[in-house]
């Protein structure tokens, strides 16, 4: 494989293998549960080259650097240390802003243009904006659906504990399709609503994307949002990688 791309992040490990520019398989590995034995039995030694991540998780980069240098003899690039994603970051304070968002923006601009809002349903949820100009203009940060449903079990003394799934019902006749219900319906009206609002402040023409490991589940329920991409964080990963490599 040409690059090896990776995106550590709360609730799991993402590894995208690149032939080129084409992206050949995927896979992931629980963030809480990593080790090398893990790792070595999901890909090679030899299929490693080139290496690339992007983390929310400080330790888990170093462990993961740590197991890839012994695996490959190469040392990774770590995006915002060896690799700065190249667009102009308007937050207040841009260190404040996790690099997976920052690439999730780059890759959403150079595939669907500006202006272009990115909806990342992982372990939060976050709208990321990039406006006409190209520019970072910020967004928004909301809890997940698993962190939701979770919260709704730990801090109330019957509600049971219930994993993301599609509901029976609109409107719930038990407990647990009623806890579905009120997180699947309710985000997905939330998501309408902002990408909603956010058009009318960035543009109308404003292309809404969805990523990450909940967005299939979701978006089906979303009238607004126009793409759906899992792998748009892999790809944006690759896109800096050869950026960077041919330059």
């Amino acid at each position: 494989m040409t690059l090896t791309a990776i995106d550590i992040g709360n609730t799991s490990i993402t590894f995208g293998l690149f032939r080129s520019t084409s992206l050949i398989r995927s896979f992931n590995i629980q963030s809480s549960g990593y080790s090398l034995v893990k790792l070595k039995a999901k890909i090679s030694a030899k299929m490693l080259r080139d290496t690339v991540i992007c983390s929310v998780v400080p330790d888990l980069t170093r462990r993961l650097s740590r197991d890839l240098r012994a695996l490959s003899g190469k040392e990774p690039l770590v995006i915002g240390k060896d690799i700065k994603v190249p667009i102009r970051n308007l937050y207040r304070k841009p260190r404040q802003v996790g690099q997976d968002r920052l690439v999730n923006a780059y890759a959403a601009l150079g595939i669907y243009g500006a202006p272009v809002v990115v909806v990342d349903f992982g372990t939060a949820i976050t709208f990321d904006v990039i406006s006409r100009k190209e520019e970072y203009l910020g967004g928004m940060i909301l809890p997940g659906i698993k962190i939701s449903l979770e919260a709704l079990n730990q801090r109330t003394a019957l509600l049971p504990k219930v994993r993301p799934d599609i509901p029976n019902d609109f409107i719930g006749r038990d407990t647990k399709n009623s806890m579905l219900s009120g997180v699947i319906y309710g985000f997905s009206s939330l998501t309408d609503e902002l990408i909603t609002r956010i058009r009318k402040a960035v543009g109308k023409d404003t292309r809404a994307v969805a990523t990450g490991g909940n967005a299939n589940l979701i978006s089906k329920y979303c009238r607004r949002l126009n793409e759906v991409n899992t792998n748009l964080t892999l790809k944006g990963l690759s896109m800096l990688y050869f950026n960077k490599k041919n330059t």
